[in-house]
Parts: C-alpha cells; sequence; structure tokens
C-alpha cells in the first residue's frame, strides 16, 4: 500500500521539523503553498530557499505543486471566517465549509493528481507540505483525502512531537 504523509510549519523549528521527516522516512515533500514564505523570525527556515537547502542537506527532494494552492481570494474567503469566529491562522482547528466546498471545486476537481501518485517515491514516503499545525485546519487534508479515496493511498499526518 502507497503512503503520504501531511505535516505544517507551525509547532516546529526548523531542526524538529527534519527530525520529525526523517522519523516517518519521507523522501519527497510536495510543497503547496501558493506563498512559499512564512512571516516572523521563529519561522525563517520555512521559507523556500530556506528550506529547499535544509531538505537537500537531508536528502529530501523538494517539489512545488502551486496548482493545489488555494487562490488568494480562496484565503481571504478562510480569514473572513476565522475573524467570525475570533481564531487566528495559527489557532484554527477546521476549514471553513464555504472555503472547503470552493477549494474542491476550483482547485482539486480540476487537477490531475496522477502526477502526484506518479512520483510517490517506492522507498520512504512522501509528505504534503503547508503551514497550519493541524491538518484540519489547511487544505492539504482535502488533497490527502482525496488522494486516499480515488488512489488508496494511506495518510499519516505529522504533528509536532
Amino acid at each position: 500500500m502507497v503512503k503520504l504523509a501531511t505535516i505544517g510549519v507551525y509547532g516546529f523549528d526548523g531542526d524538529s521539523f527534519l527530525e520529525r521527516l526523517r522519523q516517518a522516512d519521507v523522501r519527497l515533500l510536495f510543497d503547496i503553498r501558493q506563498r512559499r514564505g512564512v512571516r516572523g523570525p521563529d519561522y525563517a527556515w520555512a521559507n523556500s530557499l530556506r528550506l529547499q537547502a535544509a531538505l537537500t542537506e537531508a536528502g529530501i527532494a523538494y517539489r512545488h505543486h502551486r496548482e493545489l494552492a488555494p487562490t488568494t481570494e480562496l484565503r481571504h474567503l478562510q480569514y473572513a471566517e476565522d475573524d467570525r469566529q475570533g481564531v487566528g491562522k495559527r489557532s484554527r482547528r477546521e476549514l471553513a465549509v464555504e472555503y472547503s466546498r470552493r477549494y474542491t471545486a476550483e482547485i482539486l476537481d480540476p487537477v490531475d493528481l496522477d502526477a502526484i501518485v506518479a512520483a510517490l517515491p517506492s522507498d520512504g514516503i512522501a509528505t504534503l507540505f503547508c503551514v497550519e499545525r493541524d491538518p484540519e485546519a489547511c487544505h492539504r487534508s482535502l488533497v490527502a483525502q482525496r488522494l486516499a479515496e480515488q488512489h488508496h493511498v494511506t495518510v499519516e499526518h505529522l504533528r509536532p512531537l
């Protein structure tokens, strides 16, 4: 059975992030962020060029799949729901229903995930990477769910220890 993981930025520092990837035997990271940077000095390690350099040093391949990233409009729809509920991006626990519906219809449905499945390593696993700590609060959970349903991929969500 083919395995896939998901992981976010929040809750990790650079070293603990790489260690978590090593523990899970991750060999390929799919970055599915629109903007490949994270604000604040605590997460500078996750900015694209730094992250790619660290992954290369760790022997982990990197691929950016912008086609799986939510549009700016969709992100703002989620931010509006976060504001309505009084939660911040870093403390969000779930995606807005309308965001999930629109992300699925506008982004996920048109994308051919066969290329992702074909790229999955035969040794080790790949991971979908975004920002949020909890997969339930991130679009990566929607991609992972689709891969599980349509391609029979087993999904493990990696979280900070």
